[in-house]
């Protein structure tokens, strides 16, 4: 008992030392409060477009319109069930581009999870019954998007300080830009006929517009959040379950048929992914575990200096 008393005193002793000894304190302690209430809101920067600025991320951007255009081209062209299949090459060419761009060494294990993913194409190729090779050739050019994506978004993320937040929105301001002509030049003629029709003007129309605008930007945001919550390779691993529900849950809501050949190929390609995930995981683990701390190095070179005196 007398413990138990002890405790709560010193319980007490702890609450009163940290409570607040006059106004000024109490105030911070609400602002502090509400700051970290709007932490998540503070976590985006003020929109301000700074031509300079749109004129360094204009490259990005040229690709990133290459990508989803290239993408919504293999998704309007294949069955969905295949569509993972189409668009699987993307690491293949993140590898290909990594080393020729950034000279970048490739590692006999990584180079056999790449052939994994080959296979796993040409496997669920093979096995597709209403195969479209317009539509795998789309699939091919988004997967190169895609890998070039990745490494400029590297280049030109000092252009914005390094800040994610900032290059999404300047990317996103650019391909509303670049997106306008390529609609009038490609879809002039369904857009004459929807004007014509009504549709064009229609609240259902704008509103599944707005709807599938809305879910593709929270796409981006959610992934960032997810990378900075957890770690890229649980990223990884929940976007290749994620590929393989889409897939099954394709056969089952869109009637597409399956063969043997098609499913081996939907699982290999999967399956080849997540291993070349987890390679470079463990690749990337070593480097860091066999590079010195910068206090270290130069606590070694000091002694180096010492000893040669």
């Amino acid at each position: 008992a007398g413990k138990v008393g002890e405790y709560f005193k010193r319980s007490d002793m702890r609450a009163y030392e940290n409570a607040p000894t006059s106004e000024s304190e109490a105030d911070a302690v609400e602002v502090n409060a509400t700051a970290k209430k709007q932490s998540f809101f503070a976590q985006f920067p003020k929109a301000e477009y700074k031509v300079g600025t749109g004129q360094k991320v204009f490259a990005l951007s040229v690709i990133f319109v290459g990508m989803i255009t290239f993408n919504n081209l293999c998704l309007k062209w294949v069955e969905v069930s295949f569509y993972n299949v189409a668009r699987s090459l993307t690491i293949v060419f993140n590898v290909v581009f990594t080393a020729m761009l950034l000279g970048q060494h490739t590692s006999t294990k990584t180079m056999g999870c790449l052939g994994v993913v080959i296979i796993g194409f040409f496997l669920g190729s093979g096995g597709e019954v209403n195969f479209s090779m317009k539509g795998t050739i789309a699939g091919v050019a988004s997967s190169l998007f895609v890998s070039l994506n990745s490494i400029f978004t590297k280049k030109v993320l000092p252009a914005v300080d390094n800040d994610h937040w900032r290059l999404t929105f300047y990317n996103n301001v650019n391909a509303c830009i670049l997106f306008l002509p390529l609609i009038l030049i490609f879809e002039h003629q369904p857009l004459l006929v929807a004007m014509g029709s009504g549709q064009f003007f229609s609240g259902i129309f704008w509103a599944a517009m707005m709807t599938a605008g809305f879910f593709g930007f929270s796409i981006g945001i959610v992934t960032v959040l997810q990378i900075k919550a957890t770690s890229p390779l649980t990223h990884n691993i929940s976007g290749t379950a994620k590929a393989a529900v889409q897939s099954m849950m394709a056969f089952y809501i869109w009637g597409n048929p399956a063969t043997f050949l098609g499913v081996l190929g939907i699982f290999t390609v999967l399956g080849g992914s997540l291993l070349y995930t987890l390679v470079k995981m463990n690749e990337n683990k070593k480097i860091v575990v066999a590079t010195p701390p910068p206090e270290e190095s130069e606590a070694s070179n000091d002694k180096d200096v010492e000893g040669g005196k």
